[in-house]
């Protein structure tokens, strides 16, 4: 009988993903269906090179750009509240029209393995938006169109810059055509077989990313993201998008806003055999924290609720700024 993760990947790739799945504490219990705990939540961090103080993210609450002094700091005391998973976002201080080296991302990776080592599984955020002058996450050719090879290698070199400084797996979100198996080939050959990959595998062009844009500095320069991420309406390529990451080598799959694709995460697991998670967005965790600075309801409330909404809507896991508030909500870890 076939396993689970054989359902769209062969042997060997199946039997790669399901190794990389199970080689830590961290990702045995981040993949575990039958309970809901810290060991579910993935906390993001931003850290932003050249940054003297931090600096507060409007709308998310205690969440703050860091250099990286401080988000050391600030990793430790998550760390002591029980987040047992970090999403690392590094952001340059000078941009590059068709970047190839990431040695802010690769200093902030070695600088947290280094300070905590095996007390987190450290995941990297890969892709260009916070890289280019355009602020886009696709290189583009002579005539404004994405320039898909150069793309691809410049999203292979970050995620083995990224691999080669310790991190533990990476996170594309660029929703480039062919990147899962770009990466996973990048990753191999470099001899990080064993780095694991949590795909944003299903990411709609949505207008929930406001706070997010500013923390890490990602905003367009000119037009939008809807030549390459999902058009909100586009049920039947939002699973394939998803189908695709799997068979292309993703180990973890994940759907982006969370709330506004709570119908997915059941359809793209079954067709898939992969455990799915969900990216509460900062604009749903912004209108959490704008509800109780309103006085429209508690805030820990609001996060728990919509938390046990996720998991009961199939999320195996879920990003989210308020992981670090996890054991206020009861989670156990």
């Amino acid at each position: 009988m076939a396993e689970d993760g054989d359902v769209v990947s062969p042997s060997p790739a199946a039997a790669w993903s399901r190794l990389r799945l199970r080689q830590s504490t961290h990702l045995r219990d981040l993949t575990d269906e039958t309970t809901f705990s810290m060991a579910h939540l993935v906390q993001p961090v931003f850290v932003v090179e050249g940054l003297a103080a931090p600096e507060p993210i409007a709308g998310l609450g205690d969440n703050a750009r860091h250099g990286e002094q401080d988000a050391l700091a600030r990793i430790g005391r998550d760390l002591e509240a029980g987040v047992r998973h970090v999403l690392l976002f590094a952001v340059p201080g000078e941009r590059d029209d068709r970047p190839a080296r990431f040695p802010v991302m690769a200093q902030a990776v070695r600088a947290i393995k280094t300070a905590f080592g095996d007390a987190l599984h450290l995941w990297v955020d890969i892709c260009l938006c916070a890289w280019t002058r355009h602020g886009h996450c696709a290189l583009f050719d002579d005539r404004g169109g994405i320039d898909l090879g150069p793309t691809l290698a410049s999203l292979g070199a970050a995620a083995v810059s990224a691999a080669d400084a310790g991190a533990d797996g990476i996170s594309p979100s660029d929703m480039m055509d062919g990147r899962t198996a770009s990466l996973r080939q990048a990753l191999d050959e470099a001899g990080h077989q064993r780095v694991t990959m949590m795909s944003y595998s299903t990411k709609f062009a949505s207008h929930f990313y406001g706070p997010f844009r500013g923390a890490a500095d990602s905003a367009p320069r000119h037009g939008d993201r809807r030549h390459y991420q999902i058009d909100v309406r586009a049920r039947h390529d939002a699973l394939a998008s998803s189908v695709r990451c799997a068979r292309e080598g993703a180990d973890l799959l994940m759907v982006k806003p969370g709330l506004t694709s709570l119908d997915l995460i059941d359809p793209i697991r079954t067709s898939t055999g992969r455990l799915v998670g969900a990216y509460q967005v900062s604009g749903e965790y912004a209108s959490l924290v704008g509800l109780a600075e309103r006085g429209f309801g508690d805030f820990d409330a609001l996060l728990r609720e919509t938390l046990l909404v996720f998991r009961r809507a199939g999320a195996g896991y879920v990003i989210t700024y308020g992981a670090r508030r996890g054991r206020t909500l009861g989670l156990a870890g």
